[in-house]
């Protein structure tokens, strides 16, 4: 439930601490990798003090500008209804143009595959990089080869995947915890190393940034791409904004992630400085180093390598949630076709488990470990799909700004301008890097995206086929008052996507058995822009004749569906001797002499249309009170 001014303080508390556990883990992890990376790619013809302040400067104002203000302070009040997300936003963007803006359901839809590229490569960098750790603890520098490193990372997620099923409702609490430790541990070392070189703090100057960027040419941007994944995460903020709300969100962005962040950042940076100064009074060169770990004692640096273990295993779960929310969104907006949903939770909605694509997010991060080798190499693959996700954001907000919240066009033009720039250049520095592995989260989401197109045109053109070949309703009934088959005891509802038009499945009964039930139910199931529908406001009946009833069910894009609980609320509906039964039609599909669409297209929706999820548990009807009458569709 969103927090509000009424909410009780312990609620509000109790919600900031699950924000900090399941919201900020990918954010909180970045500090692993992201200094490191970023300083690696300045030290092409070795490292200054210069260049040191200049990557952390920007490092701290990517922090400011793209997070606390545009995501924290910004985006979070541009919810869909208390619900956030790209597909939220597409939802509440398309809302606003009332669905006449193409171009909002294909942003939407890159968003969403854009997604799924980043979903792979968060656990897999962020557990890569914890488990390389233990190569800086005393004693294991030699053990730990390359091998080894791979085996246990691979063993970790392994894990972590395969306990999906068995729900996280019990493990999820213990997240927030955890990460406030982490916070807390990641802070007392920036401070600590913060006095190494209180000068450090020269960083929070921009002039820096600007200097350092104007004076390395392309090279800057390849620092800029590397800079980027300290704020890989922030889109989670929105994602998860209808489990805890925009005021838990900002308080423990705020009060406690941003600043445990910039100091450790800082202290990184002070740690790198010290190391430079002592370097250059030896008269020795100076080489990057994991500078995260080694800020830790040696007597300190297991434990804090367990612990970063535990934090990027939970900003993995947190990716892999989002991934079943993302993935049940699009199923209802129809993006995706239906997928196997199961409850993990009784008393919890958003707990749920998607076995299809558990396992081909396993697959995707294996792959990526494996090919990788190393979160170093595996770096450059991150920030594309996490700047390709920011610039959709940022584009569906200009029209949220402009036509949900009446903005004049020049007005939201300019407010939303230097967000946009700004994720631009982020995109295009990252683009830069497509070759040393930035063309994986791409590949992902271009095979995503042909997906979703795919089942959207084919979707699109059977239901156009089946209008070509449909009887209308009211001249049915009046048919058959005219000239009425044998009449049957029970309620028969059948599912349909064209509430004017007879259902195939109820014109198969019909030619098969010659009968009809004494009251026939067309259901038409739409999923609404909202994220909710109240109970009381899902159901609409209206009568077409004493045997047939025109009745929609409306459930918002986050709704658990259940057909026969919602229609039993209409008043005797369903209470009629003989029982109920729901006719569901299953369509096979064939190319057609004269096709609609292209041959590779029709493939492939045909396989999408042939593996879908069994309808009847999607719609929440129970197995025995179900029949299926099929027909063959050629497109």
């Amino acid at each position: 439930m969103p927090a509000n001014p009424a909410q009780p303080r312990a609620d509000v508390a109790g919600l900031t601490l699950g924000a900090i556990g399941v919201v900020y883990g990918a954010i909180g992890t970045s500090p692993l990798y992201a200094f490191r990376e970023a300083l690696a790619q300045a030290a092409g013809g070795g490292i200054v003090r210069s260049e040191i302040l200049g990557v952390l400067s920007l490092a701290l104002w990517a922090l400011i500008i793209v997070v606390t203000v545009k995501y924290v302070l910004f985006l979070t009040r541009a919810d869909n209804r208390g619900e956030g997300g790209v597909l939220s936003l597409m939802a509440l963007a398309n809302r606003a143009t009332r669905g006449a803006w193409p171009l909002v359901l294909l942003l939407g839809a890159a968003g969403a595959a854009l997604f799924f590229g980043d979903a792979i490569i968060t656990p897999a960098l962020s557990v890569l990089s914890a488990v390389e750790g233990l190569g800086t603890v005393p004693g294991l520098n030699d053990v730990m080869s390359e091998p080894l490193t791979l085996g246990l990372t691979a063993g970790i997620l392994l894990g972590l995947f395969s306990i999906q099923s068995r729900g996280t409702a019990r493990v999820a609490r213990l997240f927030g915890p955890v990460c406030a430790v982490w916070f807390l541990a990641i802070a007392g070392l920036g401070i600590w190393h913060i006095a190494d070189a209180p000068q450090i703090l020269l960083a929070f100057d921009p002039g820096y940034a600007v200097t350092f960027l104007a004076g390395h040419g392309v090279a800057g941007l390849f620092v800029l791409g590397a800079v980027f994944l300290t704020v890989t995460g922030a889109e989670a903020l929105i994602a998860d904004l209808g489990h805890f709300g925009r005021l838990p969100i900002q308080l423990g962005w705020l009060g406690f992630v941003w600043p445990a962040l910039t100091l450790n950042y800082l202290g990184q940076g002070a740690f790198a400085l010290s190391a430079l100064h002592a370097a250059q009074a030896a008269g020795r060169p100076f080489a990057n180093a994991d500078w995260f770990f080694l800020m830790a004692p040696d007597a300190l640096r297991a434990p804090l390598v367990i612990l970063a273990t535990l934090a990027t295993i939970i900003a993995s779960q947190a990716v892999i949630t989002g991934a079943y929310s993302l993935s049940q969104q699009a199923i209802a907006l129809g993006l995706l076709p239906r997928l196997t949903i199961r409850r993990t939770s009784a008393d919890k909605i958003g707990q749920i488990y998607m076995p299809v694509v558990n396992w081909l997010l396993l697959a995707g991060v294996m792959l990526l470990v494996f090919a990788f080798r190393s979160s170093s190499a595996m770096a450059a693959a991150y920030g594309i799909a996490v700047t390709g996700t920011m610039v959709v954001t940022t584009c569906l907000a200009f029209v949220i700004v402009w036509r949900a919240w009446g903005w004049p066009v020049w007005g939201s033009a300019l407010f939303i301008a230097p967000f946009l720039v700004l994720d631009l250049v982020f995109f295009g520095a990252n683009f830069l890097r497509v070759s040393e592995g930035g063309w994986v989260p791409l590949l992902v989401a271009a095979v995503v995206g042909l997906v979703i197109l795919t089942w959207m045109r084919g979707r699109r053109t059977v239901l156009r086929r089946g209008g070509e070949q449909s009887v209308p309703i009211d001249e049915l009934a009046r048919v058959l008052a005219n000239r009425p088959p044998a009449i049957v005891d029970g309620v028969a509802v059948f599912l349909t996507q064209d509430p004017a038009s007879a259902p195939s499945a109820l014109l198969h009964n019909l030619k098969h058995n010659k009968a009809l039930h004494r009251k026939n139910i067309l259901l038409w199931v739409v999923t609404e822009e909202d994220p909710h529908v109240p109970v009381r406001e899902r159901l609409e009946v209206r009568g077409v004749d004493e045997h047939f009833v025109r009745a929609t069910l409306h459930y918002g894009y986050m709704d658990e569906v259940d057909l026969p609980s919602d229609l039993a609320r209409g008043p005797s509906l369903l209470s009629a001797p003989g029982g109920t039964s729901f006719y569901v039609g299953r369509n096979a599909i064939r190319r057609s002499a004269r096709p609609l669409l292209p041959a590779w297209m029709t493939t492939l929706y045909t396989f999408l249309h042939r593996n879908a999820a069994d309808p009847t548990a999607f719609f929440g009807i129970p197995a025995n009170r179900v029949v299926e009458l099929g027909s063959l569709v050629e497109i």
